[in-house]
């Protein structure tokens, strides 16, 4: 776990994103891949795309800009880095350089229809990347990789293999906790504690009877009782519009959470 892909883009999320990105970076040892993306808007109308070149324009000045600030900063932090200017739709962009990431920093901002922010594309990336994906809420400022971190188990396809993915991260880990809520349909969380093990992870387990509440809820109680550093889960695909793509539980994590989570499928 070594490259660590950062969407870089003058935002309200680019300084979560970016101190996120510089602690995992250097708590691995990595390399941070830069992509700076100037996204290219749509107008109803705009029949000669003379709006959109005009946009398109402003946009680049700004993003020139942002390069600046951003590279003088990055000089200071003694991490390697490289750079990648794009331009166009900012999930496919990420993910013709996600091929060769092992990690993804965006932020918990989840994409919905008709919503053309650029940092709102979480969803779009955690269910297409086959590595984990950082997510971290706005107003986080970097990820403490040294300090506990809570599993939200369930025993699914997607906790198994970001458990699998994440295992080196979670080795930097001060203590792991392995959550779970009411009655597990797939591997249990003893499973799980065994294969940690073998990473001479020494996992917890703690387990919460299913009170009619929701998980979601439990599951952030659990990290703030913790004081966890972040958040490792599944992500869940269940549909085809943007708002669907992930299940309940992974809709609601994103929108209140309150310190990174570590997504995967």
């Amino acid at each position: 776990m070594k490259t660590v892909l950062l969407l870089v883009h003058d935002d309200a999320g680019q300084e979560a994103r970016l101190q996120a990105a510089l602690d995992l970076t250097r708590a691995l040892s990595g390399h941070l891949r830069c992509v700076d993306v100037t996204p290219i808007a749509d107008f109803a109308g705009d029949v000669d795309g003379a709006a959109q070149a005009m946009i398109l324009a402003e946009e680049r000045k700004t993003e020139a800009a942002n390069r600046i600030a951003v590279e003088t900063r990055l000089a200071h932090e003694q991490t390697p880095w490289d750079w990648i200017d794009a331009t166009g739709d900012v999930t496919r962009c990420l993910m013709r350089e996600a091929g060769l990431a092992d990690l993804i920093v965006v932020n918990c901002k989840r994409d919905r229809l008709l919503d053309v922010e650029p940092r709102g594309v979480v969803s779009n990336i955690a269910t297409q990347a086959r590595c984990p994906v950082v997510a971290v809420p706005d107003h986080v400022r970097g990820i403490d990789v040294t300090g506990p971190v809570v599993v939200a188990w369930d025993g699914s396809p997607p906790v198994m293999a970001t458990l699998r993915a994440g295992a080196p991260l979670l080795k930097l880990a001060a203590s792991v906790e392995l959550f779970t809520v009411g009655d597990q349909e797939g591997a249990p969380a003893e499973a799980a504690a065994t294969y940690l093990s073998r990473h001479e992870i020494h996992a917890t387990i703690r387990r919460i009877p299913a009170d009619g509440g929701k998980p979601d809820a439990q599951i952030l109680e659990a990290c703030a009782a913790a004081g966890a550093g972040y958040c490792l889960m599944g992500a869940y695909g269940h549909g085809r519009l943007r708002e669907e793509l992930f299940g309940g539980v992974t809709r609601r994590m994103l929108d209140a959470a309150q310190l990174p989570l570590l997504l995967g499928r």
